[in-house]
C-alpha cells in the first residue's frame, strides 16, 4: 500500500491549522524559494500540496503550479490567504472538492 504525504505552503496564519491535522507545514517560505519547494515536494512523494493564494502569486511559483495542473500527483490546491480579498483561492478550493467528490460540498446554501 502506498502512503502519500500532504503539505501546506503559505503564511503562518493560513498554514497553522493544517499542522494539527498532521500535514507538513512550510510557513513563510520566501517567494523566490517556493517554486523549488513545490518541485522538491513532488519528487519526494507528496501527493497533495495546499498553497495559499499569496504564496502562489509569485510568477515562478504560478508557472510551476501550471506545470502540475493536469497531473494526478501532486494535486496542488489553492487555499484562501488570511488577509486576501481575492476569491481565487476559494473558487479553486471549491473546484478541487467538486472534482474529488463529484459535488461542491462546500457550497453555501441560500440563507445560511
Amino acid at each position: 500500500m502506498t502512503t502519500y504525504k500532504a503539505a501546506v505552503i503559505g503564511e503562518k496564519e493560513a498554514a497553522a491549522g493544517f499542522a494539527a491535522l498532521g500535514l507538513t507545514v512550510f510557513a513563510d517560505t520566501p517567494d523566490d524559494e517556493t517554486a523549488a519547494l513545490i518541485k522538491r515536494l513532488a519528487d519526494n512523494g507528496f501527493a497533495i500540496i495546499f498553497i495559499s493564494e499569496r504564496a502562489a502569486m509569485y510568477e515562478p511559483t504560478a508557472a510551476i503550479i501550471d506545470e502540475f495542473r493536469d497531473k494526478l500527483v501532486p494535486a496542488i490546491i489553492l487555499i484562501p490567504s488570511v488577509n486576501s480579498n481575492s476569491k481565487e483561492g476559494m473558487r479553486r478550493l471549491h473546484q478541487a472538492v467538486e472534482k474529488a467528490v463529484g459535488s461542491d460540498i462546500l457550497k453555501q446554501k441560500d440563507g445560511a
